[in-house]
């Protein structure tokens, strides 16, 4: 018998990045409960979770600690605004992620999503220099295929024309570099230490050379003068099919902006949190940026909560009288909203805990070698991966990487073999992704592997 949910569903829902004509010729899928890396149906099926919720989830669904963290502030105070206020868990949270962050980080602002995380570091970054006298430093620096959100600001700096071109009259000018090829080094598994992170500026298989790197350092030596930001997703492009960056541009990014007084602006609102292996994705090239973008993991995946993270001298470009006008007039109803602060904070307290970057790696490591044999099945052209952090690109031939034609949907085809097998994913394209919870235990990561492949199989 049809569920009323489904007929309600598609009477009355308008769902993101979904083409509502084939939504409406398929059965939704809703899900009831959840608990660890397992989503339950209405219908009874479980099914694993492999992409984490949209890439949020950490320690798997219903955790206890973060449950009663959440029962505990409700017992509190649900909301209080954050302008003219503070309180508690806004406050301790801060402390702890300036704790964690890259070294020069020293201020946090709180927002409500990825997408708002980046237009805070835009609009600071440009009012930085116009009140250091420096007017004419307004435009941004991004990469094609970048992805940072959906507000006009972070599609302004996006390079997906999927889902960019359409909105090009709403938005910024500013300037785009090419992301050097890195198919040498597609598959990395970073070691946890920052130690050992911060040795990989030496040069080593898979690693770039800076003369390869020069479409953004021409751009920037070019237009510094009217550049107030660079902006790139640290090591990995996701959104655009997990395109792995080579080894060493990151670091010779920061360079070129130090060299040319431009700020540098990372995005991991999908890399934060140990998706990478390390806690962020800059320690692996000893970046420090100006600004450092989180949201995503931040909660655990439990509440919308997002910070943008900022040096003392941005900082201190806005203080001043109040009749210069130089404070941030910039806020959301529910910035640093009470319960996603309080649950933020106790997940941070179990990543020390629970040593959640040390435990990943064996994961990293299983991840990466199940992949490295899928990567010479006879339709894969790619497998891109850095943590737990993975794309399969599917083609029709892999001899000359002759895609699929867009009709034929090969990634969704895959994902819907892989809902029969007891997994959801779900695809970029043909590019097939996975992003399981960050506690997925060894016995589930091997059901994951057996049954992307068996869809891969079946599919095509």
């Amino acid at each position: 018998m049809r569920h009323p949910l489904v007929s309600w569903d598609q009477r009355y829902v308008w769902h993101p990045f979904t083409q509502q004509a084939e939504w409406k010729r398929r059965t939704p899928i809703i899900i009831e409960s959840a608990r660890g890396v397992w989503l339950k149906t209405t219908d009874g099926r479980k099914l694993l979770d492999g992409n984490s919720s949209l890439w949020v989830n950490v320690w798997g669904h219903r955790k206890p600690e973060l449950d009663r963290a959440l029962k505990a502030q409700i017992d509190k105070i649900a909301h209080s605004t954050f302008l003219g206020l503070t309180h508690e868990p806004a406050i301790r949270l801060a402390r702890e992620l300036i704790a964690i962050a890259p070294s020069g980080l020293a201020r946090v602002f709180y927002s409500d999503n990825g997408s708002t995380a980046v237009e805070v570091a835009l609009k600071m970054a440009y009012q930085f220099w116009q009140l250091s006298g420096r007017k004419k430093k307004t435009r941004f620096v991004s990469l094609k295929e970048g992805y940072h959100g959906d507000t006009l600001g972070a599609v302004s700096v996006g390079g997906v024309d999927l889902f960019h071109q359409r909105f090009r009259d709403l938005l910024f000018k500013g300037w785009q570099a090419s992301l050097p090829d890195a198919a040498s080094s597609a598959l990395r598994a970073p070691s946890p230490s920052r130690e050992k992170a911060n040795s990989l500026s030496g040069k080593g298989e898979g690693w770039g050379k800076a003369e390869s790197f020069g479409d953004i350092e021409r751009l920037i030596t070019r237009h510094h003068s009217r550049i107030a930001a660079v902006i790139l997703e640290p090591l990995i492009q996701g959104a655009s099919g997990m395109r792995v960056m080579p080894r060493g541009y990151l670091k010779h990014v920061e360079t070129v902006c130090r060299r040319h007084n431009v700020l540098l602006i990372v995005d991991e609102v999908a890399t934060g949190f140990g998706r990478t292996g390390t806690m962020f994705a800059v320690e692996q090239e000893n970046v420090q940026p100006d600004f450092l973008c989180v949201a995503k993991s931040l909660t655990g995946g439990y509440l919308p909560l997002a910070a943008t993270l900022s040096t003392e001298r941005i900082f201190r470009a806005f203080l001043g009288r109040y009749d210069e006008f130089k404070t941030f007039f910039h806020g959301h109803t529910y910035t640093a909203n009470p319960l996603a602060c309080a649950v933020a904070l106790e997940n941070l307290r179990l990543y020390k805990k629970e040593k959640l970057i040390m435990r990943l790696q064996p994961r990293i490591r299983q991840l990466c070698q199940g992949l490295a044999k899928l990567a010479q099945h006879p339709h894969v052209k790619e497998v891109r991966q850095i943590g737990l952090m993975a794309g399969i690109e599917l083609v029709a031939d892999k001899a000359t990487g002759q895609p699929y034609k867009p009709a034929q949907r090969l990634g969704l085809r895959v994902c819907d073999a892989a809902l029969e097998r007891g997994l959801w994913l779900r695809p970029l394209g043909d590019t097939v992704v996975l992003m399981p919870p960050l506690g997925i235990s060894k016995i589930e990561m091997d059901f994951l592997l057996r049954g992307v492949q068996s869809a891969i199989q079946y599919a095509t």
